[in-house]
């Protein structure tokens, strides 16, 4: 073999490597995310978490508009010129980066904190989510630069410095979040008996749970600086041995910046402020009714229970698209359309074998699961996620495409997918609302159609520019066939066992357990995975010998 097959196969099959070293950290980042999100919501209540939960939405905006699209960008623009081997133009992108996150991220932290009192009575219509907004200002100017170093480092081709960093960042988030949450709780609720009010704890709650995320994200910024500073001798001998003339200049760079940022914010902003405007169209729905006191503790249980659930597996959707973007965008400055068309198929199988199992888990052990998490309001979290959780296979399908379309260079075709599916959500969303009257049910259900319209819209983007077709049967129909097997069997155990013990705790674990195992099983029995694919992910190699000694390879 060559010697420039041979790297290109290194190449491929470090992409599903990448891909799955931040799939992983995705997953365990939304499993800590989950968990930390329990005690807290149980201890600060439905009220609180919605009032969190909102607060957060405004931080999310205000994230994207100034610098969360900056590690995309970076490491498209990186990758490209490393493809080309302008280590010297890739480090000025760098720096050029730095000095755009400082501008953005300074002005974006000041807007957010001065504004927070408007935010919080205009947009949201509840006063006491100021607080909370407040508190999670400066972590935007924080998060600038921690963005900017992460999208350095992946579009050098190592997701290593993003996944632990996120890792890392999460846990630090969990431990002050939990801490700070039950003891401003409690703060607030002598103040409400002080002062005969009843607003101060939910407040102060709320304010205490987004403490951890500017602690998380302070932690994560070090430690990004420390794996910079590390690698630096090594930045510096590649730039040595580059023999690029023509070094880009500042302002060229800058502008092309721009130009590639301006489109994921717009995309990225339409797909935030879609919560944002359910958020303000459910409030002031509920006040027309006069059920505004049943407003927040509704909103909590549909951010803090269904919606946190679904964005679980959701997640790894997310890893993909971000560890494929880099690999994608070389690929397409080599002009190999075989390996783009490889790899675009790659990312939306591997989205859709965790996607699919996850949807059907969540519709059929919707209920034991929130029950097992949570103490209140369980039944109106299962009846979200029996009705909503095809928004599992909805929102992955379409952040990998949003991805796919970002990585071929057509950055304008999201936006305007986006901003059609948000146009067709909201009307929809205030037919179900003030023609249906379907409550906090209508905003499960236009939140599953909104990811829809992404999908068909994306799908024929892509099918329109690459004249590409997903291969179905082992993408769609063999690993939902493989997942409701799984759920039936799934359900039959948690059924006779919840019979037998009369504990949702141990008959839901172990269908889950059993879940994993059989829906594992069926995709290798079923040919869904290859073991060369097997082999590229993380502990990969252990698994196939494993499913090689049971005959399942």
């Amino acid at each position: 073999m060559s010697q420039q097959p041979r790297k290109r196969k290194k190449k491929s099959n470090n992409f599903l490597v990448q891909g799955s070293i931040l799939a992983a950290a995705g997953i365990l980042v939304r499993i800590i995310g989950m968990v930390y999100r329990i005690p807290m919501q149980n201890k600060i209540g439905s009220t609180a978490m919605g009032i969190y939960s909102s607060a957060y939405y405004i931080y999310n905006i205000m994230l994207l508009l100034s610098s969360y699209s900056l590690p995309l960008a970076v490491s498209k623009m990186v990758s490209a010129r490393v493809a080309l081997g302008q280590h010297k133009n890739a480090y000025r992108i760098f720096k050029s980066s730095l000095i755009f996150s400082l501008i953005s991220g300074g002005t974006a932290c000041l807007v957010t904190f001065f504004g927070a009192d408007f935010f919080a009575t205009k947009v949201l219509n509840e006063p006491g989510a100021a607080y909370a907004i407040k508190v999670l200002a400066p972590t935007i100017f924080v998060m600038a630069f921690l963005g900017t170093l992460r999208g350095y480092f992946q579009g050098l081709g190592t997701m290593m410095p993003t996944a632990f960093s996120q890792v890392l960042e999460q846990i630090v988030n969990a431990g002050v979040s939990i801490a700070a949450a039950f003891i401003l709780f409690d703060m607030g609720a002598d103040l409400d008996i002080d002062k005969g009010t009843g607003i101060y704890a939910n407040a102060y709650g709320a304010a205490g749970g987004t403490l951890g995320t500017a602690a998380g994200a302070a932690i994560a910024l070090l430690f990004c600086i420390l794996v910079f500073l590390m690698f630096r001798r090594v930045l510096k001998r590649q730039m040595q041995r580059d023999n690029t003339v023509m070094l880009e200049s500042y302002g060229n760079i800058a502008r092309v910046l721009v130009a590639t940022i301006v489109p994921v914010i717009i995309s990225g902003t339409v797909y935030n402020v879609s919560n944002l405007l359910d958020n303000s169209i459910y409030g002031f729905y509920m006040k027309s009714t006069g059920e505004s006191a049943y407003y927040m503790a509704n909103w909590g249980v549909y951010s803090g229970q269904y919606y946190l659930l679904i964005n679980v597996p959701i997640a790894i959707s997310n890893a993909l698209a971000s560890s494929m973007l880099p690999a994608l965008t070389r690929t397409v400055m080599e002009g190999r359309r075989g390996e783009i068309l490889r790899k675009v198929n790659l990312t939306i199988r591997f989205s859709m074998l965790v996607a699919l199992p996850a949807t059907v888990g969540l519709t059929i052990l919707g209920y034991p699961i929130v029950s097992l998490l949570f103490r209140q309001d369980t039944q109106l979290g299962g009846d979200m996620l029996f009705l909503g959780s095809l928004a599992v296979v909805f929102f992955s399908l379409s952040t990998v495409t949003n991805g796919i379309l970002q990585g071929i260079n057509r950055m304008k075709i999201p936006v305007c997918n986006a901003i059609i599916s948000l146009a067709l959500h909201v009307g929809i969303l205030a037919v179900l609302l003030y023609g249906c009257h379907m409550g906090i049910y209508g905003v499960v259900l236009a939140n599953v159609l909104f990811g829809l319209s992404m999908c068909v819209f994306n799908g024929i983007s892509i099918a329109k520019y690459l004249h590409y077709r997903q291969e179905l049967k082992k993408t769609f129909v063999l690993p939902f066939l493989a997942s409701a097997i799984m759920g039936g069997l799934a359900y039959l155990v948690y059924y006779l066992l919840n019979m037998l013990t009369e504990k949702n705790s141990v008959a839901c674990i172990a269908a889950m357990a059993v879940a994993v195992m059989v829906y594992f099983i069926l995709l290798l029995l079923f040919r869904c995975v290859s073991e060369k694919e097997l082999c590229s992910m993380p502990m990969g190699g252990k698994i196939a010998r494993v499913a090689k000694k049971l005959h399942l390879l």
